[in-house]
């Protein structure tokens, strides 16, 4: 499937994605409220079968967050960029570890660096950091009194 066949195929299936011009990939916004359902679109809609989550980041842009997901098709060799734009001091989202299982990881990665929390994660706590750190390390307004870099 070339790229303008993706996304004319997920402008048919999404029509509330828009979709973000001159990127690598097939980029689409999504709002964070319907992620669920259209994670469960893109993974199980034969034809899209994007069966592999490959990355999921979160970047800090002081006045929001925005969860990014790399997704492919290991069957028809596509791939997506789907990012969602989360309220910096209530970040939420659906898990989507039980569509791609590698999201269980990289959730509770996003969670214990960023705080975004994952709603229905099947385990959701620290991974790197203890569990009675204070804080969310890589977000940009993270005070570290040992390093003291500000942003």
């Amino acid at each position: 499937m070339t790229k303008e066949e993706l996304k004319s195929r997920l402008g048919e299936l999404l029509p509330s994605a828009t979709f973000e011009e001159g990127a690598e990939w097939t980029t689409i916004m999504v709002d964070p409220s319907a992620w669920k359902d259209i994670a469960r679109q893109l993974r199980f809609t034969p034809g899209l079968d994007l069966d592999y989550l490959f990355c999921l980041s979160c970047v800090d842009w002081k006045t929001h967050f925005t969860m990014v997901y790399h997704l492919e098709s290991t069957i028809h060799r596509h791939i997506l960029v789907v990012k969602a734009k989360l309220d910096r001091s209530d970040p939420e989202i659906a898990t989507v570890s039980d569509c791609w299982r590698t999201a269980e990881f990289h959730e509770r990665e996003a969670y214990d660096l960023f705080g975004v929390r994952f709603t229905d994660h099947p385990d959701l706590r620290r991974l790197f950091m203890t569990e009675g750190w204070n804080g969310w390390p890589l977000r940009k307004d993270y005070e570290d009194p040992v390093n003291m870099i500000k942003l």
